[in-house]
């Protein structure tokens, strides 16, 4: 994936046309099928795998009539990369020349990537001979395959491609296929007009006029530092760089302002921008530099309602699914309330002042929405409700809200604004209420609800959405906010999180095994979502729960080293058993933005570091029961600066590299 192209196809490396098989761009399938045969058969594949997330590897043999012993003497490679380029290489160990007859068939339906995902593809379109290759059109766009060394035959009908490739001994040959977009006028029978996409995936380029072509342009840079992780354990070191990979891939420039950049969703279902989870990645990217988070912020500011009126301040988000014992929640809500957290503490890990200042008015109509949130027409509880006015009243978005307004107040105060009390004493009320109601005592220690409805009933199912109320944020002077529960609240949630019904030993399950309607596969209802995980081993942590927080930490850990160090967004709940494994959803995203991050998150959090940059010093505070043994992070940042840590094997932690003048606060 090097979005806005990606490329999805089994371990054989053949595009079959089937399921989500193809090449893609600007969230169309440009290439649906391409299968190679030489020699009147499918190479045999003896690995398949990634070699960086834009780029796949694939090798096979070659077995040819008369072939004595076991030892193939043809070597196939594909390399494959997501923007739609292609290289075949024949290489030979015979003692004489070989010749090898090669057939490539190709065809596409040029299907929008949403309609492929819900499995309702177009029917195949038919092939045109164009120059060195095949050329097929649709309404207003066309699909393009060029080849180097041109075909000796190109067959339209079939969508056949062929070559007689000769081999000297010990030779090698190779084939390159390109595969290219164009937007224009053309299409069979029907005018140039509208079309629809995926939500999220903005097509550039016109729809009419002349044709345009759609090759790959320079991929985004990096919007962080180059960061590494040396560990004991090397499983970890493998999960950093592959997440930090994956990232990149799904990086985005901002068609609007190009310098901005964000990281979409995941594939195959939020291939652009998607505000929550680009805000949730670039705030569990904070260590390695703000540049993500002011770009990411920048870019959710223009897209924030600016009208007078109910939703003035709000950022726009669709609802999702919230399980079984709720109604939908809304992600816009949960990305309004995240934005000024994020904005304030990208500002403690050393985003310039200035930048700071350009994002504040965004920030503050995020807090105006906030309070007036709490107060609907005709009165309110004192809640934030979600996802319309007079509840439900979700805990998760009371520790979003809480968040938001210690976090901006804490940002108002230092831009000078008189607005930062009111909010401190907004936010102090709303603890006082949120322990009086939300609290449910039972003969266990009581729990905290999972929501009022909208008469006031809790609802006392427990699920990981209760992991947000350990997420307090980042407060000046290395501390932490407080949190919406008190000191005896707080221990009893984290022994709750760390029980066998909700650490599955993969990671924490969405819902717990003993709530009526858990399903291990339930994407809110008993999956486990990694960075929900993420969130409560820091959180576990920062309250001084370490041996939940490893545990935790191992179970990810565990589960990733499963999926080839991928993470899928979610997985199955179920209970880890001896030599088992970590079962993937069917519907989630892979790679999705909140998994690497959240993999990225639980790493570095191990490490325990609370930066004020504004007041010059950074706290260092890790695990002490150093999960993963000895670890060394260096390529961070703090203050625009390296920033490298060494956590020995007793949990002790020393600052190696830090930018001048910054101090090692307690």
């Amino acid at each position: 994936m090097a979005l806005p192209a990606l490329a999805v196809s089994p371990v054989s490396g053949q595009l079959t046309g089937h399921g989500m098989d193809g090449f893609y761009r600007d969230g169309r399938r440009v290439l649906s099928r391409c299968e190679l045969q030489v020699a009147g058969e499918e190479p045999l594949i003896v690995q398949g795998r990634l070699a960086g997330a834009e780029r796949a590897r694939f090798i096979g043999t070659i077995r040819r009539a008369g072939e004595r012993g076991p030892d193939p003497e043809i070597c196939m490679e594909r390399l494959r990369s997501a923007d739609g380029t292609e290289q075949i290489t024949f290489r030979s160990s015979a003692a004489r020349p070989v010749r090898l007859p090669v057939e490539i068939r190709l065809g596409t339906d040029l299907a929008e990537l949403g309609s492929v995902g819900v499995g309702l593809p177009g029917p195949e379109l038919r092939a045109a001979v164009h120059g060195s290759g095949l050329r097929w059109s649709g309404t207003g766009v066309h699909a393009l395959v060029s080849t180097t060394p041109s075909p000796q035959d190109a067959l339209a009908s079939p969508g056949l491609l062929r070559w007689e490739i000769d081999l000297p001994p010990g030779g090698h040959r190779t084939i390159e296929l390109r595969t290219t977009l164009e937007y224009g006028t053309g299409g069979p029978g029907s005018p140039s007009g509208h079309h629809r996409y995926p939500v999220g995936v903005r097509i550039p380029g016109p729809r009419t006029g002349t044709l345009t072509p759609r090759a790959r342009s320079d991929r985004p840079p990096r919007p962080w530092t180059a960061a590494r992780l040396e560990c004991d354990d090397h499983r970890a070191d493998a999960l950093m760089a592959s997440s930090l990979d994956d990232l990149h891939g799904l990086v985005m420039r901002d068609p609007v302002a190009a310098a901005d950049m964000y990281v979409a969703g995941g594939f195959p279902w939020r291939c652009g921008l998607a505000p929550v989870e680009a805000l949730w990645a670039a705030r569990m990217l904070l260590p390695l530099g703000t540049k993500l988070a002011a770009g990411t912020l920048r870019a959710l500011a223009r897209s924030q309602q600016a009208a007078p009126g109910a939703d003035f301040g709000r950022i726009p988000g669709a609802l999702r699914d919230a399980g079984p014992h709720s109604p939908p929640s809304c992600t816009g809500i949960e990305a309004t309330l995240l934005f000024p957290a994020v904005l304030a503490e990208a500002r403690r890990w050393g985003l310039p002042e200035q930048e700071t200042e350009r994002l504040l008015p965004a920030a503050e109509r995020c807090l105006t929405w906030l309070r007036r949130a709490t107060d609907p027409p005709g009165g309110g509880r004192g809640y934030v409700s979600d996802p319309v006015p007079g509840g439900p009243y979700r805990c998760e978005t009371q520790a979003h809200a809480h968040r938001a307004a210690l976090l901006g107040a804490d940002l108002l105060d230092a831009c000078g604004s008189s607005d930062a009390s009111a909010l401190r004493d907004w936010a102090a009320g709303l603890r006082t209420r949120f322990r009086r109601d939300f609290w449910l005592e039972d003969p266990a220690g009581g729990r905290p609800a999972a929501l009022l409805t909208a008469d006031g009933r809790p609802v006392p199912h427990l699920g990981s959405t209760t992991a947000h109320l350990l997420d307090t944020g980042l407060l000046g002077g290395g501390t932490s906010a407080p949190g919406l529960l008190d000191a005896a609240q707080t221990d009893q949630l984290a022994g709750l999180l760390g029980s066998p019904a909700m650490d599955s030993g993969w990671g924490l399950r969405g819902l717990s095994a003993k709530e009526s309607g858990y399903n291990p596969f339930g994407h809110r209802s008993g999956a486990v979502r990694v960075h929900e995980t993420a969130i409560a081993a820091a959180g576990l942590a920062a309250a001084g729960h370490d041996q939940a927080a490893g545990a935790l930490t191992r179970g990810v850990l565990d589960a990733a080293d499963s999926f080839g160090y991928r993470l899928p967004e979610m997985y199955a709940g179920e209970q880890r058993t001896t030599g088992g494994a970590p079962v993937p959803h069917p519907a989630a995203c892979r790679p999705a933005a909140v998994a690497a991050g959240g993999a990225v998150h639980i790493l570095v959090a191990l490490a325990g570091l609370r930066p004020d940059v504004p007041a010059g010093t950074v706290s260092v505070r890790p695990l002490g029961t150093a999960p993963l043994g000895a670890m060394q992070l260096t390529g961070l940042s703090v203050a625009e600066q390296p920033f490298a840590v060494r956590i020995s094997r007793l949990g002790m932690g020393m600052v190696e590299t830090a930018a001048e003048g910054l101090q090692l606060g307690s």
